[in-house]
C-alpha cells in the first residue's frame, strides 16, 4: 500500500524537546516496524507517520496534508537515555500551533497503546550444543 502526503509552504520552525520516554518508545516501535510506522492518535483524530528522518502529523479530516512535522532529532546531544531529546517542530498549516499544545501527551499515550497491543515477539529457541568428535 502506498500513501502520499503533501505539504504547504513552511510557516514556522521552532526548537522543541521530546521527553525521553516518548522518544525511546517511538524509536523502539519504529525499529520493530521497519521503515515506517503509522500511529493513530484517536483522542485528537490525527495520524502520526514515523520514519527515521521525521514524524509527520495529519488530521483525519485532511488526510493527505501534513499539518506539522517533527524533524532533526538529536539523541546524541543527550548524555543519558533518560534525558529529553532536542528536535525541530515545523508548522505547515495555521492550526498547527494549537494542535501542538496537546500533541506531545496524546502522542505518547498513542505510542503506549500501540506498544501494549503489539508486545515484542518472543521467538527465541534454545538450541542444544553438541560436540562433534575432533578429526584425528
Amino acid at each position: 500500500m502506498e500513501e502520499r502526503f503533501y505539504r504547504e509552504q513552511e510557516i514556522a520552525r521552532v526548537p522543541g524537546f521530546l521527553p525521553a520516554a516518548t522518544y525511546n518508545l517511538a524509536h523502539t516501535l519504529l525499529a520493530r516496524a521497519g521503515k515506517c510506522l503509522f500511529v493513530p492518535i484517536r483522542n485528537l483524530q490525527y495520524m502520526a507517520v514515523l520514519d527515521t528522518e521525521e514524524y509527520i502529523f495529519v488530521d483525519s479530516q485532511n488526510k493527505a496534508w501534513v499539518e506539522l512535522a517533527w524533524q532533526h532529532f538529536r539523541p546524541q546531544a543527550r548524555t543519558a537515555l533518560d534525558e529529553r531529546v532536542p528536535f525541530e517542530i515545523v508548522y505547515y498549516l495555521p492550526q498547527a500551533a494549537e494542535t501542538m499544545k496537546r500533541l506531545p501527551g496524546e502522542f505518547h499515550q498513542a505510542l503506549q497503546l500501540l506498544a501494549d497491543r503489539d508486545p515484542p515477539r518472543q521467538d527465541a529457541h534454545i538450541l542444544p550444543l553438541t560436540r562433534r568428535p575432533r578429526p584425528q
